[in-house]
């Protein structure tokens, strides 16, 4: 069968890949493993963790479920491919062993560089350490390596997060990346915190400002090798590859929908009007791979800079997915839902925080006290206390509308040849949201919520049941809110039922 032209860019080129046990990762090493399973090597860097030695976490990784399509296709040998690197993006020198740099340096032709903080609430001095300084370090080892070919950053469409509007170029900073980091290694964490505000200036936190800032260190090396960022908006399950719906992420809608299924989140604020950015991990994957391919082919001695966005191409609203959503939470139930599983969206935060207040905080308080008369441990009322918070934080993001422009990228999938547009796709124009979210759905059932197809009959069981109880919980409710009514106002019971109509359609309103 005659190569691709990406494929036979990869083949026999070792890859060294950060962040290479994320979300994001995980689907580059499958990716490529099954796409090019010519590649020479694939190197990750990794730190011990919870006192496991990286060669454990490495086996740990190919243990995730991701790879079943490609243990369908080749042999475990495959995994000898893999190299786990002892490292650190936060740490000086990115934590590696001379002998470790020295190796890398003498091996590496392509560096994809995707270890970050994605935590938005993170205070500047990780951020900085993780997604200012560890790229620089990842910069400056790609200096030493005398046979890279290219590197391609993984940035993030939010990093001009203070445009309403911005295109596929490198914007200007707002503060001088040493002064930043001159600030952080001289203050406390008090001061620190106190100044904050005046650093990100109109960024929304720490880490679309630092994620800002490490732009311009790749942009420092691109006339010496060629240098490609990939800017992905918020990255969901997969479209197709390897599996549709694959996710282990918990973050945006899958993680929403994680808890929906569970009945235990039955609310969300969202603009249903607005055109949300959502972008499948396969997707980005693809554009990340073939940002490599391009940049090296055309020998670039600029930054190239690439959004793997939907906002332009194909825009995305809840309105079109959210009666399949709550069909498909009635068609695939839980086993393990603790709450009937609906899901309503509330145009504005303040009616959302009125609503949880009665359908999220109400029922985890119940839930909780009976679980731990039982022995078990309480957690809903923590869950929905932490999302509660959360959402303060998140609130800009969730009621603003951006628009990537991304024609350079349309323009790179049509230099692409027709066999490397089918392998690694990066044009999403065809992707239908209604479909993709009923795969999705059916993703975090399986890989969120790990329920198995076999357990379905007795999840669907147990779904009728929780509709009856929520019922009977509802009408326990008004009657209760119906007879204290009644006391505190002198009124007979038959003058004042007139409240249970009025209290049905107000609670319709949360």
């Amino acid at each position: 069968m005659k190569e691709s032209d990406i494929q036979n860019f990869y083949k026999n080129k070792n890859v060294f890949i950060t962040g290479g046990t994320g979300f994001l990762g995980i689907a580059i090493v499958e990716k490529i493993l099954r796409s090019c399973p010519e590649v020479g090597g694939i190197y990750l860097l990794m730190r011990p963790k919870k006192g496991k030695q990286i060669e454990e976490r490495l086996k740990e990784l190919t243990d995730n479920a991701v790879f079943e399509t490609l243990l369908q296709q080749s042999s475990p040998d495959i995994f000898r491919k893999l190299h786990a690197v002892a490292g650190d993006v936060g740490e000086e020198n990115l934590g590696l062993s001379p002998e470790n740099r020295a190796s890398l340096a003498q091996t590496i032709d392509v560096v994809i560089h995707s270890a970050a903080t994605l935590d938005f609430q993170a205070t500047l001095r990780p951020t900085v350490q993780i997604n200012l300084l560890g790229t620089r370090r990842v910069m400056q080892l790609c200096r030493e390596m005398q046979h890279l070919k290219c590197m391609v950053h993984v940035s993030s469409a939010y990093v001009n997060s203070y445009l309403k509007e911005a295109d596929e170029k490198l914007y200007p900073a707002h503060e001088e990346a040493e002064k930043i980091i001159d600030l952080v290694n001289s203050l406390g964490d008090d001061a620190l915190e106190q100044l904050t505000d005046k650093l990100l200036k109109d960024h929304p936190n720490t880490y679309t400002f630092t994620k800002h800032l490490a732009e311009h260190e790749v942009n420092k090396c691109a006339a010496i090798f060629p240098c490609g960022i990939v800017r992905p908006s918020m990255i969901t399950g997969a479209w197709k590859e390897p599996v549709p719906g694959w996710t282990i992420s918990k973050n945006g809608p899958q993680g929403f929908l994680m808890g929906a299924a569970k009945g235990v989140i039955r609310r969300l604020p969202v603009g249903t009007e607005l055109i949300y950015d959502y972008i499948p991990v396969d997707t980005v994957v693809n554009q990340i791979l073939v940002t490599a391919f391009h940049i090296q082919r055309n020998g670039f001695k600029e930054l190239s800079i690439y959004h793997c966005t939907s906002s332009t191409c194909n825009p995305f609203r809840w309105d079109s997915v959210k009666e399949q959503v709550n069909d498909y939470l009635h068609k695939y139930p839980l086993k393990s839902a603790v709450w009937y599983p609906h899901l309503k969206f509330l145009p504005s935060l303040w009616l959302y925080k009125l609503s949880a207040i009665i359908v999220h905080f109400m029922p985890a308080y119940c839930l909780d006290f009976i679980t731990k008369v039982f022995g078990g441990r309480p957690i809903l009322v923590r869950l929905h206390t932490n999302v509660w918070e959360s959402l303060n934080r998140l609130e800009k993001f969730i009621f603003s509308e951006w628009r990537f422009n991304n024609p350079k990228t349309l323009d790179v999938s049509r230099q692409l040849s027709p066999m490397d547009r089918e392998m690694f796709n990066i044009d999403i124009s065809e992707l239908k949201w209604p479909e993709y979210f009923v795969g999705l759905a059916q993703g975090v059932r399986r890989y969120l919520n790990n329920e198995h197809p076999k357990t379905l009959a007795a999840a669907r069981k147990k779904d009728t049941v929780l509709f009856f109880v929520h019922i009977a919980f509802q009408v326990l409710f008004l009657a209760l809110f119906w007879a204290l009514t009644a006391k505190l106002t002198g009124m007979s019971l038959i003058s004042c039922i007139f409240v249970i109509p009025v209290m049905y359609f107000l609670l319709s309103l949360l």
